[in-house]
């Protein structure tokens, strides 16, 4: 018989249905305010949202999107990132959030922004990027 083949459309924004998946699993919880905990890396772009107490309630990444490869650390994924965690951050009666960003990703502001326009209010923004005090030997460089 074989296996099925199916046709996929190249380009476009990722994959539809990962994104209709992830927002179909609405928590339960009532959450006024809380904190948006964005960590961007050159690989991938990954957001958290936990309530005031550090509890984490969603979560999300550009890779969990179907976004693969380099188009994962871009900042269109980064935004859909955000988009999609704004709109199960609406759905939970969020109105403000302060918002952390670590890393030196191209997602860092796109994914914030993203959030920050499906209307609610960003109390506050604070950078928690690590810097090395001059810490491990760094690797040898390379031969090609």
């Amino acid at each position: 018989m074989g296996k099925k083949r199916t046709v996929t459309k190249s380009g476009g924004s990722g994959n539809a249905g990962m994104r209709a998946r992830s927002l179909s699993r609405l928590p339960k919880k009532k959450v006024a305010e809380g904190t948006l905990y964005i960590r961007a890396t050159y690989n991938n772009t990954q957001a958290t949202f936990t309530d005031k107490q550090g509890n984490a309630i969603m979560s999300g990444s550009s890779g969990s999107l179907g976004f693969k490869g380099a188009k994962k650390s871009t900042p269109f994924a980064a935004a859909k990132v955000g988009e999609v965690l704004g709109e199960k951050a609406i759905g939970m009666g969020v109105k403000e959030v302060n918002v952390v960003i670590k890393g030196v990703g191209a997602g860092r502001e796109s994914a914030m922004r993203a959030f920050a326009n499906k209307g609610i209010l960003l109390t506050g923004i604070r950078d928690e990027t690590p810097v090395p005090h001059n810490g491990p030997r760094p690797p040898k460089p390379r031969r090609v």
